[in-house]
Order: C-alpha cells, then sequence, then structure tokens
C-alpha cells in the first residue's frame, strides 16, 4: 500500500490563523457584507418541503402501519458557487437528505429543483443526462470504488456513460484530473486496494469531477481519514471548487470543518432543519437551544468547555418523534406546552439567519 504523500502544496487554513479582537460593530458589518454577496448569486439548487419516507410494513401481509421519518419537510436553497453545511447528530437524516437531493433516493414528497427544473418531473432518460452537472463524493471511498476497475477505468467510467466524449478525449480527461488531485499518471494501471485511505479519496474526487459537473453532495468525505490526511483533502476541495466554480452541499458532523470550508450552514435535528445562517453568523450567535448545544460541544484547546450543555435523554425515534417541536424533549430552553403542541416554524430572526423554535414568535 502506498502512502498519501503525493499531496498538493495545502492552501493556507484559514482556521488555523488567529486575529486581534474586533468589536462588535465590526463584526456586524462584516457579516452583512458576506450575507449581501451571497444574496446576490443565483440559486442553484432549491429544495421545497422535501421528505423521504421508509414504510414500515408488519404481519404476514406486510400492510403498511407507520414510516421512518428520516426526511420531514426540509426547504431551503444552495446559491452558485458557495459551500453549504449541513450539520447534525449521527441519524438525524443528513445523507438521505444528500442522495434525496440528487434523486438518488426518490423523495416521498415535494420538490429538488436545481438550475430551474424540479428534477422529480424529469423522465429517466432526461435525469440521466442531468448527472452530468450533479456528482456526489461518497463517505467511504473504499467501498464506493469498484475494486476489481483500475483507477483509469475508474476515471474514465462517468465520462464513457454520460458524454459523447471521443477515447482520447476521454484518456486526456483522466491525466489531467489525476494530477489534478494530486496523484500521478503512473498510478492509473494500479486498483484502489493498492492506495491509501487518502488517496483513494482523492480518486473518488477525480472521479466526481471527470465530467465538468456544476454541483457536488460531499457526504462525509473525511470522517473516515486520519486526521492529517483530512486537512489535505479539504484544502485539495477548496482548490478545486475556485478552479472550477463548483458548488458544494457538505454534510458532516464536524463543527471545525464546518466552519473552515462552508459559506452558509443548517443545522439539522431528527428530519427537520432547526437553523440556517452564514457560518461566521452561526458560530458567534447561534439561536436555536440545539444549535447552542452543538457547539457547546466542541473541544477547545484546553479541553472541553467548561459551559458545555449537557442534553438529557436520548435521541426520540424518527418512526415516533415528538409532537410539536421535535427537540422539545431534550431542550434546556423548555418554555412550556406550545413546545410539545406546536411546531415552531422556519422564521427570519436576524440578518441572514433563520431559526424554528417558539422563542423568536
Amino acid at each position: 500500500m502506498t502512502s498519501d504523500s503525493n499531496s498538493p502544496n495545502p492552501a493556507q487554513d484559514g482556521g488555523t490563523t488567529t486575529t486581534t479582537e474586533t468589536s462588535d460593530a465590526t463584526d456586524a458589518v462584516a457579516d452583512s457584507k458576506a450575507s449581501m454577496s451571497l444574496s446576490d448569486a443565483d440559486t442553484l439548487v432549491e429544495l421545497q418541503n422535501v421528505r423521504k419516507y421508509y414504510p414500515i410494513r408488519t404481519g404476514l401481509l406486510q400492510r403498511h402501519t407507520s414510516d421512518v421519518k428520516a426526511v420531514d419537510g426540509v426547504s431551503f436553497d444552495i446559491r452558485e458557487g458557495e459551500t453549504f453545511g449541513l450539520v447534525g447528530e449521527s441519524g438525524c437524516g443528513k445523507s438521505t437528505l444528500g442522495k434525496t437531493v440528487l434523486h438518488l433516493l426518490e423523495p416521498t414528497s415535494g420538490q429538488v429543483i436545481f438550475d430551474g427544473t424540479d428534477l422529480s418531473s424529469l423522465s429517466s432518460a432526461e435525469l440521466r443526462q442531468r448527472r452530468r452537472n450533479i456528482q456526489i463524493i461518497f463517505q467511504d471511498p473504499a467501498s464506493s470504488l469498484n475494486p476489481r476497475m483500475s483507477v483509469e477505468q475508474l476515471i474514465e467510467e462517468p465520462m464513457a456513460s454520460l458524454t459523447d466524449w471521443s477515447k482520447d478525449r476521454r484518456k486526456r480527461r483522466v491525466h489531467e484530473l489525476i494530477q489534478e488531485v494530486g496523484l500521478s499518471v503512473e498510478h492509473l494501471p494500479r486498483r484502489p486496494h493498492e492506495f491509501s485511505g487518502g488517496q483513494q479519496q482523492r480518486i473518488a474526487i477525480a472521479r466526481a469531477l471527470s465530467v465538468n459537473p456544476q454541483f457536488i453532495v460531499a457526504d462525509e468525505p473525511t470522517s473516515a481519514l486520519d486526521v492529517s490526511v483530512q486537512a489535505k483533502i479539504l484544502n485539495l476541495l477548496k482548490d478545486l471548487q475556485a478552479e472550477y466554480d463548483l458548488t458544494f452541499l457538505f454534510i458532516s458532523h464536524d463543527l471545525s470543518v464546518i466552519r473552515n470550508l462552508c459559506d452558509r450552514v443548517a443545522v439539522m435535528y431528527l428530519g427537520e432543519i432547526a437553523e440556517i445562517a452564514p457560518t461566521k453568523v452561526l458560530f458567534d450567535r447561534p439561536k436555536h437551544p440545539y444549535t447552542k448545544a452543538l457547539l457547546s460541544s466542541v473541544p477547545t484547546m484546553d479541553g472541553l468547555q467548561d459551559d458545555r450543555i449537557q442534553l438529557e435523554g436520548d435521541v426520540p425515534s424518527p418512526e415516533n418523534p415528538p409532537t410539536g417541536c421535535r427537540y422539545h424533549t431534550r431542550c434546556q430552553e423548555y418554555i412550556g406546552p406550545i413546545c410539545e403542541e406546536e411546531s415552531p416554524e422556519l422564521k427570519l430572526v436576524d440578518d441572514a439567519q433563520i431559526c424554528a423554535c417558539h422563542h423568536y414568535e
């Protein structure tokens, strides 16, 4: 097995720099400018009340008795050229939502609109053509790469399937991409098992880029990698986004990764969106109690935070979620029966910041 030593020079990691203290007024101006620049961009992906339920069937006749509500009424938009983060606990529906956005999973209801077209309205042939513009990087590169194919075949396969490019053009593209992701042409004849995890993920990234997509869902692309390799992959994604003008939906449970990579962040809890805000605003001034609890759990250089919020109880089952606000059974800011009886709607509570909480109604 080879090591992940053939790496491009990483871009300077914005998360490692330090700044002096600034005033609240300066922060507000910076946040306002950031939100204005994002709002000026065109919307590339729009989700409207998207649901993905898995039916539960019981008995001899396999009658439909209930549903696992993996994604339940999710709405947001992703603007062209941005990295939109999706964060939450394991099992909250992040990966299911990512696959539903790409129509790898058919939504139970709702609309996924890509570049002005509702993907649910497309035929199989039309959706296949759209695959050129929407790709995915899976969490585990080893399981997403066919072990019987060479690296060259793996990168060329999407082009052979989704384009009418000639063999020579596809070969040139393969050679360009393998070097773009920090590997060499000498690696092309090898099989995936001959590479380290970081190198396998580089191959998966080259494969996703092969057909020149506009939009990529990155489903926890670094969670299976060592920390030192994670930084190299994240820097690679930043460089490639700048070069190819890519738009990302970046799914992760690692808040430090989200903070350094994403322009805006959506916080997901039990299949629903709790809060959406520009990254700096979310980390500096979280509104939803669940967001506050998540951020308080992030370790600092001195260990765990002194004011860490300890959540009580387990995450409820998505088969039978709580009535009203789904977070009320664990909420540290519970305000009364309204939390149990009425489901809060996402509402604008600050500049470019929306939150689903009865505190802001």
